[in-house]
């Protein structure tokens, strides 16, 4: 029997054939490579210290390859063979977010690896969102959006082959695998040829931008696919050097000295030419829904350190309404005086996650000394020097940020409303599994690292 190949191979494999893609497709995407690892570049230079802070050198070996895509569907039949490709990965569905009440007609959840190594060797994410047919309120366009996506499929017989072997096998050989990635990436490819006609299509776009890119196409081209920044206000400032335009306000959390959660900015979606059917006339037209995103990440905050946040960002809107640019960034940074700005203040206050490791070489003189709470003995290690904490990454997304980029990039000036409805099992249901919680990822990551380093200090016992 062939040997199979790992899924974090395969991941890999397939992240960086679509970053090739979309490179050919979105030729800007080149350049934002290249501004971002320059920034990166010029962050560790004038501040060393951000190395330490992103996590040491295995951090900093991902953030070159890291990449996270988005992508929309318009079937339940399509999400669940979307979670079986992504099953190939080793990405598994996280979280779930409806962005309904930001005025999308979608709900969504992020594909990504969930295991400490296969996250630290490749954490290629894709936010999937599927459309919401029941929130088109014509009836007749609702019917026929169904009808035509009834009609298409967005896998090859290849790749649904493949899915079957893979299911049976437990894996791939090497030849498979690479004709795995290939096939996949037909899925995510860009088709100008619209599957409508032109009127059809611009009643759908009436109705509302995002329904047009879904049921219009021959597939679920990705929208963006977007590198990772150590310091996206310094990106911000010299996109317009490179030649990229940017949106006029970062989204997320303000700068801080110590980064928290997501923040994002892009540059504007591009006007793509498109050939309607020709039976329909084969008029041209063009479409806007792919464009360049950048983030930076921060650190993940807990159910307490989340509900803080929204409060503060709730707040906010008021303040922040109408602003852009560093005139929003300053309101926004004010917004949030109050939530602690330092490492030892989060940790402390329950607000954020923690990775724990005993310092090389360190030695415990007296062990029946340190107390024996458990918040208190983590203090007293990293007090005398025994222990470091480092924040962990958040691996995840903020649906109003998403809803933000989508709006600025594609010049929604009207904001559409939607009934607020709990459709997580409808969209459970269509998946065929549950979805991970992220926070309880979090915890489980934190409390295993804590669980080895005191166990490697000697110090299990204590606790």
């Amino acid at each position: 029997m062939a040997r199979h190949v790992s899924s974090d191979d395969i991941r890999t494999r397939f992240s960086s054939a679509m970053s090739d893609m979309y490179r050919a497709e979105v030729p800007q995407y080149g350049t934002l490579l290249k501004l971002v690892a320059d920034i990166n570049a010029q962050t560790l230079y004038r501040a060393p210290g951000d190395n330490a802070r992103a996590g040491g050198g295995s951090e900093m070996a991902r953030i070159e390859i890291e990449r996270h895509g988005a992508i929309r569907l318009g079937t339940a039949g399509e999400l669940h063979t979307i979670r079986r490709v992504f099953a190939v990965m080793g990405m598994c569905p996280v979280g779930y977010y409806d962005l309904a009440s930001a005025g999308m007609p979608v709900h969504a959840t992020a594909f990504r690896p969930v295991e400490d190594e296969a996250l630290a060797l490749n954490p290629f994410r894709v936010f999937t969102s599927l459309l919401r047919l029941e929130l088109i309120e014509d009836d007749d366009l609702r019917e026929r959006a169904a009808a035509i996506l009834e009609r298409r499929q967005i896998f090859t017989d290849r790749l649904m082959s493949l899915l079957d072997q893979f299911d049976a096998d437990g894996g791939l050989s090497d030849e498979d695998a690479t004709a795995f990635v290939i096939e996949a990436l037909e899925t995510f490819r860009w088709h100008r040829h619209a599957t409508v006609d032109a009127e059809t299509y611009h009643a759908f776009h009436q109705a509302h931008r995002l329904i047009a890119d879904v049921v219009c196409f021959h597939g679920p081209h990705i929208n963006h696919l977007t590198p990772r920044t150590l310091d996206i206000d310094a990106t911000q400032q010299a996109m317009p050097e490179w030649g990229i335009s940017p949106k006029a306000t970062i989204e997320g959390p303000p700068r801080r000295d110590c980064p928290i959660l997501l923040r994002q900015t892009s540059f504007k979606a591009l006007e793509e030419p498109i050939v309607f059917p020709a039976d329909g006339g084969g008029e041209t037209g063009t479409h806007t829904a792919r464009f360049g995103e950048i983030e930076q990440r921060g650190a993940a905050l807990t159910r307490r350190g989340r509900k803080r946040y929204d409060e503060l960002l709730a707040a906010a809107r008021e303040a922040t309404h109408g602003l852009e640019g560093a005139t929003h960034q300053r309101a926004l940074a004010e917004a949030f005086q109050d939530f602690p700005d330092d490492e030892a203040t989060l940790r402390r206050e329950g607000l954020a996650w923690f990775d724990y490791q005993p310092v090389e070489g360190a030695r415990i003189d007296d062990p029946e000394a340190l107390p024996r709470e458990r918040d208190a003995l983590i203090e007293a290690l990293i007090e005398q020097g025994l222990m470091q904490a480092r924040p962990i990454t958040y691996e995840d997304f903020l649906p109003v940020s998403a809803a933000g980029i989508f709006q600025s990039n594609l010049g929604e000036s009207h904001a559409q409303h939607y009934a607020d409805t709990d459709s997580r099992g409808e969209f459970e249901a269509a998946l065929g599994a549950s979805m991970q919680d992220e926070f309880a990822l979090y915890e489980q990551r934190s409390e295993r690292s804590l669980t080895a380093c005191l166990e490697a200090l000697g110090l299990s016992h204590l606790v």
